[in-house]
């Protein structure tokens, strides 16, 4: 039986310095108070290269608390509480809700069409870090030390060996670093179940 294609999943994320994406209630306030004016951290070329967004509902939330929808492609909320009521009026129709396990998603995304995907928010992101679902990531540091948070990372069942494919200072003090994630040998990459 020939193996199924599935999407591949993405990272674009900022952390702070000892390693936090958002603070403990979600807050992003540190990260908005760098001075990037100027600066092309490269959201804009990396959104034009994925199909759409999988977020967890934490990060769902806080977005929502932005003055604008930041997104125009679309997202899928992995939630296994939330319900279509939750979804703003305004979103319905490019948000939806799955309650599918990081592999069923990322399958049944592929059957939708979609290739890449931004996969985003921290615990999302550790679930499907665990699954070896993410394929490359590009993180930028922020020179800023928070204390506690949420965190980007969190435990895996084995290590998991990165590449650096470039990294690049900026004169705000933040750091772009992209990374693939290499796949162990004998282990079916993630576009193969």
């Amino acid at each position: 039986m020939e193996p199924t294609v599935m999407a591949t999943g993405h990272m674009f994320m900022a952390m702070s310095l000892d390693g936090f994406v958002a603070r403990e209630d979600f807050g992003l306030d540190w990260l908005f108070r760098q001075k990037t004016d100027g600066e092309d951290h490269g959201n804009e070329a990396f959104m034009a290269s994925v199909d759409g967004l999988v977020m967890g509902s934490g990060s769902f939330r806080t977005i929502l608390t932005f003055d604008k929808w930041p997104y125009e492609k679309p997202v899928v909320v992995m939630s296994q509480t939330m319900s279509p009521e939750d979804i703003p009026e305004a979103l319905r129709g490019r948000v939806r809700l799955s309650a599918q396990t990081p592999r069923q998603v990322m399958a049944s995304l592929a059957e939708r069409g979609w290739r890449r995907v931004y996969v985003d928010g921290g615990k999302l992101i550790q679930s499907f870090m665990r699954e070896g679902l993410i394929d490359d990531m590009t993180i930028s540091v922020v020179p800023i030390l928070i204390g506690a948070g949420k965190r980007m990372f969190g435990a895996l069942d084995a290590d998991v060996d990165l590449q650096l494919l470039d990294a690049k200072p900026y004169p705000s003090g933040l750091v772009t670093s992209r990374y693939k994630v290499l796949k162990p040998s004998g282990v079916r990459a993630a576009g193969q179940v």
